[in-house]
């Protein structure tokens, strides 16, 4: 692993370099943070931006029956629900929560 070592006031300090871990492990470290975290973790760089958006990620923020209610949803909204990415299911189950069984 790459690792710079420098002097700031008499202090050392270890700067590691991100760019050299797997993108696997940047996702893995991100699902263990908040929606909201994974969102400001995008910006850092490219790989985190790929590693916070990608569906493993966002998978891990639904809810563990996410696809059960999914299918339970009217019949309007099962089709596109399935076609969005884990990111945008997300943001849409959040914005706009869905009718299940008729609303019964």
């Amino acid at each position: 692993m790459s690792e710079n070592v420098g002097r700031r006031g008499g202090d050392v300090f270890h700067c590691l370099d991100f760019y050299v871990l797997p993108e696997e492990c940047i996702t893995a470290v991100i699902t263990l943070t908040s929606p909201r975290d994974a969102c400001r973790l995008s910006t850092v760089s490219k790989i985190f931006h790929s590693a916070a958006n990608s569906d493993s990620v966002w998978e891990c923020f639904l809810p563990s029956d996410y696809q059960t209610v999914i299918d339970r949803a009217e019949d309007g909204d099962t089709a596109l629900l399935n076609s969005l990415s884990k990111k945008q299911l997300y943001h849409r189950l959040a914005d706009q929560p869905l009718l299940v069984d008729g609303g019964y």
